[in-house]
């Protein structure tokens, strides 16, 4: 089995061509696939648990947005996913990979973080026999598994989407893209999606130049600025923060990580809601972190590793994980929430958790590292 440590190895720029949605073309409708779309893309979004939390007072207002539109959007959201890389792959072509945890999957907009490659052949970033550095690479075909298991946003912004470099990701985005599968985290990528009558944008950001920046806030506030431009909700997701069960804690400052700047977790997730984001997932570190209200705005740190066949280490918390389903208004403004106890299980595959770990754990620390700001988390998961 792998070990935990995942290194971006050496660092390759790639220039992506990014697919438009320019603006004046029809918007996809619902169910449709409103694939990925550069910042000058037209919008196009989908989708559909108590307690609203009061805004936070900030001396920076959020952007202005249009009249309401009607209804609600149900977004489902999960950390880490490594559906095995070659020859290590799951049995039966991985097609019950999912199959565990795929009824709680259900929602309008559906995302996860991709964390590797659909890809074949090509060159590694890592040298044959490294012991330190690793390359995942899934075949393309699985990303059949990721739209029969409810998927419909797949983000692209990590450390692993260039392990197999530039070919390797195109192999990705065409894998996903035979499957009407949204992607988003290349640079100046915002995805859309339409839920009945509310449009839904989803930005990707990490520290690496094959990635929508991370570390630049000013570049992060204007994408997310933009895609609200033509959106009524927007979600930003981010890979950041330092890897393992010792880094569970959301550290004020700048995390660093095997000489990598990792991003100020804090500041990157105020400032993109301060942008007009409405709810912030983060995944990355490899275990569960807290969670807070700011602005009336979740902010979930770390969802962990929610699938990982014989590629993560599995011990302790590095094996517990969640299912995040948070219900929005047309506005962006908190509805309900709920998180959904899950675990790596067997070889890293997902699963329900019976003894529901994840409450424990994310209420703990998001009392710890947050107090007043915290998320509350009910014994039977209700985000309060």
């Amino acid at each position: 089995m792998l070990g935990l440590v995942l290194r971006a190895g050496t660092v390759l720029a790639a220039v992506a061509v990014l697919v438009s949605l320019e603006a004046g073309t029809a918007a996809p409708q619902a169910g449709s696939a409103g694939t990925a779309a550069s910042p000058s893309s037209a919008a196009a979004p989908q989708m559909g648990a108590t307690a609203k939390p009061n805004a936070t007072p900030s001396a920076k207002p959020r952007p202005a947005r249009p009249a309401v539109p009607p209804g609600t959007v149900t977004i489902v959201a999960v950390g880490d996913i490594v559906m095995g890389s070659t020859p290590h792959l799951p049995p039966d072509g991985g097609a019950a990979f999912f199959a565990g945890v795929a009824p709680d999957l259900a929602g309008d907009v559906v995302l996860g973080n991709l964390e590797g490659t659909l890809s074949s052949g090509g060159d590694a970033k890592c040298r044959p026999g490294s012991t330190d550095c690793f390359s995942f690479q899934t075949p393309p075909s699985y990303a059949r598994w990721l739209k029969q298991a409810g998927f419909t946003v797949l983000n692209l912004a990590n450390n692993h989407t260039f392990d197999f470099g530039a070919s390797g990701q195109a192999q990705t985005l065409a894998a996903l893209g035979r499957h009407r599968l949204r992607h988003t985290g290349r640079p100046g990528e915002i995805a859309y999606q339409r839920v009945g009558a509310i449009r839904v944008a989803v930005v990707g950001f990490a520290p690496y130049p094959w990635a929508q920046s991370l570390t630049n806030l000013a570049a992060a506030r204007r994408l997310v600025r933009r895609a609200g431009e033509k959106a009524d909700v927007v979600i930003a997701t981010m890979h950041a923060g330092a890897e393992g069960r010792a880094h569970a804690r959301v550290r004020r400052g700048t995390e660093l990580y095997l000489g990598e700047n990792r991003g100020d977790v804090t500041a990157f997730s105020r400032a993109v809601v301060d942008a007009g984001a409405d709810l912030v997932v983060g995944h990355g570190p490899h275990v569960l972190r807290g969670m807070e209200w700011y602005k009336g705005r979740l902010i979930a740190y770390s969802l962990g590793n929610f699938a990982g066949y014989k590629v993560f280490a599995m011990d302790g918390p590095l094996s517990v994980s969640g299912i995040l389903r948070v219900t929005l208004a047309g506005d962006g403004a908190f509805e309900s929430g709920v998180l959904v106890p899950t675990m790596l299980a067997g070889a890293g595959v997902p699963a329900l958790d019976p003894a529901e770990r994840a409450y424990g754990i994310v209420r703990q620390l998001s009392r710890a590292d947050f107090g007043s700001r915290a998320i509350k988390v009910s014994s039977t998961g209700e985000l309060r």
